[in-house]
This record gives structure tokens, C-alpha cells and sequence, in this order.
């Protein structure tokens, strides 16, 4: 499935890092940046998450929630939470039902590897759960910003 702005965005219920719960439900009235990254503390993930975390005051601001989701247990986001000292909110999609409705689950290439994994990508949804900008093959230079502009523009 591929989610284009103006459509609702699927709803999602996915365990947090420190033990929470978030769901789209939940977040109504909020604009959510809802941010798809392969794998914790690898570098480009870590560099993302890090350049939210710079930048989570000026989303909070603008009652903008970002949550950053992987494939990776709770446990692993945890730790990769604290070791990174990010300030986002880390979801976990272990069963990924949410990368598959999403429509960043796929195949990726690697050294001429041919594997699964998850495309980093971002969708702005507004306080209606509407999605409002899809960011797809993300690139991590700047990217926190960019998603800031277009809160900002909402």
C-alpha cells in the first residue's frame, strides 16, 4: 500500500521505549511526525534520531509529537535511547504490521544482497490523522529540519 498525502493515515498501537504505549488514537489533536528508520544505533539511524532530538523543543512547541519506529524489540530501543541520549519518542513494530501498512516494508539491496528491510521514510500527519507530506528514501543530511519547515507550514 502506498500512503499519499491527503489520506488518513493508518492507525497504528505500538510499545514504546521505557515501557509506554502510543497509538495514533491517542495522539489526536496532535501533529505527529511519525519517522520509519532500519535499524537502532546504526549510524544513519542514529544520526536521524539525533538531529530530532536537536530539534524536539521547536517540534513541542508546535504540539508536534515525532516517533521514530523500527522493527527492533523494546529492549534494543531502550538502549539505544540512553546510549544515544535521544529525545524522541521510539516505537517498537516487531509484529510489522505498521512498516506493512505504512508501505515502507520491502525489498532493499545491499553489496548485491537482496534482502527485507524497512525504507526510511517520514509522513507528517495533522491533528485529524490526516497525512499531510510523505518524505520516501529519506536522506538523513537536513531531514529533521525539512520536516520542521513543513510542521511549521501546517
Amino acid at each position: 500500500m502506498i500512503i499519499e498525502p491527503g489520506t488518513p493515515a493508518p492507525d497504528f498501537d505500538m510499545p514504546t521505549n521505557g515501557g509506554g504505549h502510543m497509538s495514533l488514537t491517542e495522539l489526536k489533536g496532535k501533529t505527529v511526525v511519525l519517522y520509519f528508520y532500519p535499524k537502532a544505533d546504526t549510524p544513519g539511524c542514529t544520526t536521524e534520531g539525533q538531529d530530532f532530538t536537536a530539534l524536539s523543543e521547536s517540534f513541542a512547541a508546535r504540539n508536534a509529537v515525532v516517533v521514530g519506529v523500527s522493527r527492533d524489540a523494546t529492549k534494543a530501543l531502550d538502549r539505544f535511547k540512553a546510549k544515544r541520549d535521544l529525545g524522541v519518542v521510539l516505537a517498537s513494530d516487531e509484529t510489522g504490521s505498521v512498516t506493512e501498512a505504512f508501505g515502507v516494508w520491502g525489498e532493499k539491496q545491499l553489496y548485491g544482497r537482496t534482502y527485507m528491510g524497512i525504507e526510511r521514510a517520514t509522513f507528517l500527519i495533522d491533528g485529524d490523522g490526516v497525512v499531510r507530506q510523505v518524505w520516501r528514501k529519506v536522506s538523513v543530511r537536513g531531514h529533521a529540519q525539512t520536516v520542521l519547515d513543513a510542521v511549521e507550514a501546517l
